[in-house]
């Protein structure tokens, strides 16, 4: 027999060894089952549902779609709009996020905490903000092009406006993953090399630069499938440069081309998978021994004034904009006629309250009901990947992490595909709602318990099972309260994602089911920027207070706030 018979023979035999070992313990073959279900439920089939509407034309497996598609002139342009776009705010996201990360972890400086404020502010807002903020600054009606400099025919519509609102919005995505990798990298790496005569401006280039090109390349990528699967921004303030996402949504929904839509869907897939997988299994993992790890020592922060005074001067500017725009969308809610008259009003909240409660009431409803729901099933995930092997487990790892890098435009037209129809109906109700919010948030949890518990010594548990602890009991009295911090900030993570969610839900909202999010779309599409800002405001005041709750109720229980928010 070759070796590599031998090797297959015995593979076969542990894996049957494993199925007989979890077949022992009937929570750990529910939880196995229960979770491909639920994978193949709401990940895989929605993607075959729009592959076979994409292949099939008059009932017969045919290219057809993709052809007339692909025909069309406008979809070259769109297909390249997407990609020009994604390419510019990947490019200067990453350097302005790789500017504040360098700031906050080499230079001796004030107003660090403030850079992780704003690095945090896209996380707790609907991801239009930045947008609605331009309008109401440089739009037709804007404050500064008409209200200060009197023009009557700006602009901001287009590849320019979009590019000013995804930097803004996605830089702290780079800055966030930047400033970890700037921070383990041991300086006495740099300091050797000072210490022989190297001025800083030598060592950041021979020393500094190349050993964070791994993590840069990381910072772009990430960017890069942010951008291209952006669908509110685009959509807002996008004007006549239509992006794919935006195409996906105007095509099967707005033209009832469900052909052509699911084609769109598919050729955005292929770009966001490609870029997805380039970043984590090749650019994610190549790195440099000394970027790993903790530092040996304290870094001597940088305090030469022609260093610090230029880039804590850019840092500190953008910051102040960036916040500006934050806070211009409630400014904009207590104004009464945005470009007309300045004065103070709520008539836009008695609007809300008067009219538009419904959509607020929904959406922190389901968003309660998703947040608990998605925090266990990510831990049950995590733990299974983790620490049982059984059939089908790098399946279930890439099938779940995949669900990061699929658009929130296809998986909302997949869902639409496939459960608008027996034998599962459930468009139009609640439970897709549900769904979606768990499926869309529920990767960033498995990820963070993932990481929590290959830092925990599995001996504890096994010492557990030894004793005759079943699965359910080690899982619930020993590993979740070992992994108390990547729980509790799955919860928080999935509450915010599921109240500012756009792309997948625009597809899912109905007269029974209203969100906040498309509410806030359909206000400013109609031009009702005030109502829309009174929306916004309402959005990130009830984010706020959840959040701030949740992190008391964590502090009381004894857990470090600090290891959430990391």
């Amino acid at each position: 027999m070759t070796s590599k018979a031998a090797y297959r023979k015995l593979k076969i035999k542990t894996e049957l060894d494993n199925i007989k070992k979890n077949m022992r313990d009937p929570f750990l073959t529910i939880a196995i089952i229960g979770v491909f279900i639920i994978v193949f439920l709401f990940v895989l089939y929605p993607l075959i549902k729009i592959l076979k509407e994409s292949l099939y034309h008059q009932n017969q497996l045919s290219l057809y779609h993709y052809k007339e598609i692909l025909r069309l002139s406008s979809t070259k342009e769109i297909l390249w709009n997407t990609i020009y776009l994604g390419l510019i705010v990947s490019v200067i996201s990453t350097i302005i996020g790789f500017l504040f990360a360098y700031a906050s972890a080499y230079l001796k400086i004030r107003s660090k905490k403030m850079f992780n404020a704003i690095a945090i502010l896209p996380m707790i807002s609907p991801p239009f903000v930045i947008a609605l903020s331009t309008i109401l600054l440089f739009g037709r009606n804007g404050f500064i092009t008409r209200g200060i400099l009197g023009m009557r025919e700006a602009n901001v519509y287009g590849l320019h406006g979009l590019v000013l609102v995804q930097t803004l919005t996605f830089f702290p995505v780079a800055y966030l993953l930047l400033v970890g990798l700037l921070k383990s990298i041991d300086p006495s790496v740099e300091e050797a090399a000072r210490d022989l005569g190297a001025s800083r401006g030598e060592v950041f280039k021979s020393i500094t630069l190349p050993l964070m090109v791994p993590g840069l390349a990381n910072a772009f990528l990430l960017v890069f499938i942010q951008s291209i699967a952006d669908f509110s921004n685009p959509m807002v303030i996008g004007g006549n440069y239509t992006t794919l996402a935006v195409q996906i949504y105007l095509q099967g929904i707005g033209n009832y081309d469900m052909g052509g839509g699911t084609a769109l869907a598919i050729i955005l897939l292929m770009i966001s998978v490609t870029v997805f997988m380039i970043q984590k299994y090749y650019v994610g993992k190549k790195s440099y021994i000394t970027v790993t790890g903790k530092a040996s020592r304290a870094r001597e922060l940088i305090d030469t004034p022609k260093i610090t005074k230029p880039i804590y001067a850019i840092a500190l500017s953008l910051s102040i904009f960036v916040g500006l725009m934050y806070a211009l969308v409630p400014i904009g809610a207590f104004i009464r006629l945005w470009g007309i008259d300045y004065s103070f009003s709520l008539n836009h909240f008695r609007y809300v309250f008067n009219l538009g409660m419904k959509p607020i009431k929904d959406t922190t409803f389901l968003s309660l009901i998703a947040t608990p729901l998605s925090g266990v099933l990510a831990m049950i995930i995590a733990f299974l990947i983790v620490r049982k092997n059984f059939f089908g487990k790098s399946f279930m790892e890439v099938t779940t992490m995949l669900a990061l890098a699929i658009p929130g435009t296809v998986i909302g037209l997949g869902y639409v595909l496939s459960y608008n129809t027996k034998p599962l109906v459930l468009t139009g109700t609640a439970a897709i709602l549900i769904i979606a919010f768990i499926m869309r948030s529920m990767p960033i949890g498995i990820r963070s318990g993932i990481a929590a518990l290959q830092q925990i010594d599995p001996s504890i548990e096994e010492a557990a099972n030894v004793l005759g602890a079943s699965s359910t009991k080690v899982f619930t009295s020993i590993t979740i309260p070992m992994i108390r911090p990547a729980f509790f900030s799955g919860l928080v993570y999935t509450f915010i994602r599921s109240m500012t969610l756009v792309s997948t839900v625009i597809f899912l909202v109905s007269a029974r089911y209203n969100l906040l999010t498309a509410s806030v779309m359909s206000q400013i599409d109609a031009g009702k920027i005030g109502v829309a800002s009174a929306y916004s405001t309402i959005l990130i005041f009830i984010v706020a207070v959840v959040v701030w709750t949740m992190q008391f109720i964590i502090s009381r229980l004894g857990i470090d706030i600090s290891d959430i928010e990391g």
